[in-house]
């Protein structure tokens, strides 16, 4: 599943820049010969949306440069949600990602689809339970039929390495490893 995403990714690429993850992911796998891989920290972003929490329409079309502000934004901007789309979420089986700060649990969430099959729930309740740790509520997940994902919210702050000071561009690439992460492991039990 993973190393069918990967090889899509890495088919007839030359100097292919991957996040540390899936370096480690296609070395492991012998997917690329060493030399062709450079490394890099961020992802790029075809969508980013600051949205109205309440109904959800579109306040401002962000450029990347947006993403360079502290997480907290969303804190100190409580009405408000972030909302991206990138072409790389394909590797990890992720349509979007939204995060938002929650006030009734002061937390950031994170919410998104994850195309996995629904005989799959109770592996990814297992391992949202495993590497989410918090006092409050960790997470939630539901299957979708209609659209074949399973909807995830998550806490942020259950995430290991999460802090509101970094920035939105350091927390998606945060999430993007955990949900990637999430996936070799589902590999490796296949």
């Amino acid at each position: 599943m993973l190393k069918k995403q990967m090889e899509l990714l890495l088919n007839g690429q030359v100097n292919l820049a991957l996040l540390d993850v899936e370096k480690a992911y296609v070395e492991q796998h012998a997917l690329l010969h060493e030399g062709a891989i450079q490394h890099k920290t961020f992802l790029h972003f075809n969508v980013i949306e600051r949205c109205d929490k309440l109904n959800e329409e579109l306040l401002a079309e962000e450029t990347e440069t947006f993403l360079a502000m502290p997480v907290q934004y969303l804190q100190e901007h409580a009405h408000e949600f972030m909302y991206v789309e990138s072409d790389r979420f394909e590797v990890i089986r992720v349509d979007s990602f939204a995060l938002e700060y929650d006030e009734a649990f002061a937390v950031y969430s994170a919410l998104f689809g994850l195309r996995l099959q629904k005989k799959q729930g109770e592996f990814l309740h297992t391992y949202l339970t495993t590497h989410l740790q918090h006092e409050n509520i960790t997470y939630s997940m539901a299957f979708s039929g209609q659209d074949g994902l399973w909807e995830v919210n998550l806490a942020l702050n259950a995430l290991e390495g999460f802090s509101e000071q970094q920035s939105f561009g350091e927390v998606f690439v945060l999430l993007y490893r955990f949900v990637f992460e999430l996936l070799v492991e589902l590999e490796e039990t296949l």
